[in-house]
């Protein structure tokens, strides 16, 4: 095999993989599904329970100490 055979072997693969990705991805958006979901499927459209609602207030709380903590030291730094 010369180094052009190998070559073309490389990027029909190459080829044929984007198209078929391509391929599922519009498909999928046709059919209203998006991304690569597990079994959960429509796990968006469900009701936060206490125990989420609970732990994504927390992250937000944390998020925004960070965020009014990077302020402070941006603050800092430019005097």
């Amino acid at each position: 095999m010369n180094v052009e055979s190998i070559l073309n072997m490389i990027m029909r693969r190459l080829v044929g993989r984007a198209v078929n990705s391509g391929v599922d991805a519009g498909l999928n958006a046709l059919s209203g599904r998006s991304g690569k979901r597990g079994r959960g499927g429509q796990a968006e459209n469900r009701p936060e329970t206490p125990a989420e609602a609970e732990e994504r207030a927390e992250r937000e709380r944390i998020r925004e100490m960070r965020q009014e903590r990077r302020a402070r030291r941006a603050q800092r730094d430019n005097r």
